[in-house]
């Protein structure tokens, strides 16, 4: 046989062959989930991104739900870049709140599977998802974003519901458990959003007011999740923080980690560095309401707080 045509086959079969998808773990340097599918050679498929209900609607405007992250998100090429967020949380971690007036209110992160303009691509061959992540406060769900989602589904996407977590829990998540909800957007045979599917969404919904600390740690093929990623957010178990009155007291830290205190519109009303392993703050200037305290140093701590 022609060895140009022995070559051209070679070349098409590596564009065309599926490794499967490499487990993600978050930490230091794991910015990007390799999905092996498709022909990934766009330099965006697989970082991470995050969403919100913020888009103006006729019936009821713009919504007002966020995340409050840990830390400010971008590197040397992108403003949006989730790279320091994966390094101090071992994870995608922050404080989602659900705010209105969208009749819905929903924020959530995700991945593409091979380009920024999620292309779709053929993950029949997984059997579903392992994840391991964390929601102390809202139910979340993982969803499967098919190519076109608004006209395919109408956003009406197979989902599979996930259950409060305290800590970061790992689960698997086989394909019979994804559904589409009934009563909206267009029902499809699932074996066609797999086919085409563009992105792997967690997503958080919940009522108006409604918040959670979350973190997803690690996602993989289905059974290929074992639980290493719940290694990396542990450091972070012996920090703590407590309100007494107006005095926040925070253990289990060495000295010279920074905290800060954070309101609901992300601004840090107070910011300190710790100087001892049992350190306390005086927020008696600050009003009443709910804030997240972030601690970054030796370990890392996300923790919503209450002032009465």
């Amino acid at each position: 046989m022609n060895k140009k045509i022995l070559a051209a086959s070679a070349i098409l079969a590596a564009v065309s062959m599926s490794f499967g998808m490499e487990t993600w773990v978050g930490g230091p340097d794991s910015y990007r989930v390799e999905t092996g599918v498709g022909d990934v050679t766009d330099d965006t498929y697989g970082y991470w991104y995050d969403y919100n209900d913020n888009k103006e609607t006729a019936d009821n405007g713009p919504g007002t739900s966020k995340i409050t992250w840990p830390t400010d998100k971008g590197n040397q090429y992108a403003d949006d870049a989730m790279d320091p967020i994966i390094d101090m949380c071992g994870g995608i971690c922050g404080s989602a709140t659900m705010g209105g007036p969208y009749k819905y209110p929903f924020v959530g992160v995700g991945f593409n599977l091979v380009s920024g303009n999620q292309e779709g691509a053929d993950i029949s061959s997984w059997g579903g998802i392992c994840l391991g992540y964390k929601s102390d406060g809202i139910a979340p769900a993982l969803e499967i974003a098919p190519e076109d989602e608004g006209t395919l589904t109408k956003y009406n996407n197979y989902k599979a519901s996930l259950k409060i977590a305290a800590v970061v829990t790992v689960v698997d998540l086989p394909w019979a458990q994804f559904k589409q909800e009934a009563g909206w957007g267009n029902k499809v045979d699932q074996s066609i959003v797999l086919s085409k599917a563009s992105a792997i969404k967690f997503k958080m919904a919940a009522a108006d007011g409604k918040t959670t600390n979350f973190n997803v740690a690690q996602i993989g093929e289905l059974g290929k999740c074992d639980g290493s990623a719940i290694q990396s957010v542990k450091s972070a178990s012996a920090l703590k923080a407590s309100v007494a009155g107006r005095t926040l007291a925070i253990s289990g830290v060495k000295a010279g980690a920074t905290v800060e205190v954070i309101n609901l519109q992300g601004q840090v009303m107070l910011k300190s560095v710790l100087n001892s392993a049992n350190a306390s703050l005086n927020l008696a200037n600050m009003d009443a309401g709910i804030y997240m305290v972030r601690v970054a140093g030796q370990a890392n701590l996300s923790q919503k707080i209450v002032l009465k």
